[in-house]
């Protein structure tokens, strides 16, 4: 039978970089005066993404699995990996095998909606045992292509409220009522662990999201009458963007440890969480290059069809500055931006603050790219390479400096992740992406 993935793997390769020709910078400053480039830049942080994971792993009361499909970076995963994060949520086979070489992972396939030869192809030749589903039917597509086994981990995904989230996630899964619990009923009869997860939705900004969730898990419960065995509260833990500063993160712990004390469980059951942006959106920044200005708009080399999606979809201001010493100190003004794309819906509303005197030829750096930017990139247009570096100086805002304290240079390499490198041919300074 033909592999539906053959051709999509040869694509999705973000563990295949030359990690020995990365330069590496003290600021985004330092790499324009050396390499003035001409393409956008990511400005890797790893160091970043390491504190972020210390924090989770310290704090959460409970197990933490990246949510894969934020960035699969080798930098930042090696990161998540050095600093103690061994279980990813992925959602797709391609993710799957991505992951999967990365030593001694545990992997949770947590999309609820899975096609057949996904399924077969994750519980027998990865040895995932873990799946999650919200209906039915795709119970019954899980026992037939596991061909009825007996050491599966079934989690039946609920819809929750959303409640002061950016992206709500409760239309498209979930299942509510009566239904949900039938369907717990019907999961426990075959799985050797039954969990409930949610998602609260993405950048929640309030931790009573999950005061909510967790009032419906318990109802949920205690109407059907099962013994549960894990409760994942999914992700949707926020970052600081210039436009949304969410309540601390310690904040949510409390919460979440308030909520699972209330539920009609053993001491024995396991609370998980999927945190994506959380971890890594401090850990990139994005280097473009103003192509021209026009009064109160900068005509940019990257935007909504690439690393920049979210300001353009979702209209996510993302902290901005001019890469320069030469104008710092002066008035700001608010612009908005145009990406590359030669379509008017490359567009960026802002407001992005910056010096007045911003012109064609200057360099701005844009962070807090580190979750959803590289992954939403395409070639529209022929637009969407990119060079990268890793840079060592801090985010440009974090949710973690008051709690953790400078830890940058604490985590691992690729090289000892046992991440695949291997040299793409790139010629020049920063590598080719």
């Amino acid at each position: 039978m033909r592999d539906p993935y053959s051709r999509r793997r040869a694509e999705f390769r973000p563990h295949e970089v030359d990690v020995t020709r990365m330069e590496k910078f003290r600021s985004a400053i330092d790499m324009v005066k050396a390499l003035e480039p001409d393409l956008p830049v990511f400005a890797a942080r790893p160091h970043a993404a390491g504190r972020a994971a210390r924090w989770f792993t310290k704090n959460f009361p409970g197990e933490v699995a990246y949510a894969y499909k934020a960035n699969s970076s080798v930098f930042l995963v090696g990161a998540l990996y050095g600093a103690g994060i061994t279980q990813f949520d992925v959602a797709s086979v391609a993710e799957l095998e991505d992951a999967a070489t990365i030593p001694g992972v545990r992997l949770h396939f947590m999309h609820p909606v899975k096609p057949r030869h996904a399924i077969r192809k994750a519980y027998f030749d990865y040895d995932i045992k873990c799946f999650a589903l919200d209906c039915e039917d795709e119970l019954q597509k899980i026992v037939e292509e596991t061909r009825g086994a007996k050491d599966l981990e079934l989690f039946v995904r609920i819809a929750v409220p959303a409640k002061n989230s950016r992206v709500p996630l409760e239309r498209k899964f979930g299942i509510v009522g009566q239904k949900a619990a039938k369907l717990l009923v019907k999961t426990r009869q075959v799985a050797d662990e039954l969990g409930i997860t949610f998602h609260v939705g993405s950048q929640t900004t309030t931790p009573d999201a999950y005061a909510m969730a967790f009032e419906e898990v318990k109802k949920l419960i205690v109407k059907a009458g099962v013994v549960v065995d894990a409760i994942d509260v999914g992700g949707g833990f926020p970052s600081q963007y210039t436009d949304s500063v969410p309540a601390r993160l310690s904040d949510f712990i409390e919460v979440i440890k308030a909520g699972k004390a209330k539920l009609p469980v053993t001491g024995e059951c396991r609370l998980i969480c999927e945190p994506g942006r959380a971890l890594v959106a401090e850990a990139e920044s994005l280097i473009v290059k103003v192509d021209l200005r026009k009064g109160d708009e900068l005509y940019i080399n990257d935007g909504g069809f690439g690393v920049l999606y979210d300001a353009t979809h979702f209209n996510v201001t993302f902290p901005v500055r001019l890469v320069g010493e030469t104008r710092t100190g002066q008035a700001t003004e608010p612009f908005s931006f145009w990406g590359p794309a030669c379509t008017s819906e490359d567009f960026m509303k802002g407001p992005f603050l910056l010096p007045a005197s911003v012109m064609e030829g200057d360099y701005l750096e844009i962070g807090m790219v580190g979750a959803y930017g590289r992954v939403m990139a395409t070639r529209f247009n022929g637009f969407g390479e990119y060079d990268q570096v890793i840079v060592d100086d801090a985010p440009q805002s974090t949710m973690y400096g008051d709690e953790m304290g400078d830890e940058r240079h604490i985590g691992a390499s690729p090289e000892a992740t046992g991440l695949r490198s291997i040299d793409s041919g790139s010629q020049g300074k920063s590598q080719r992406v």
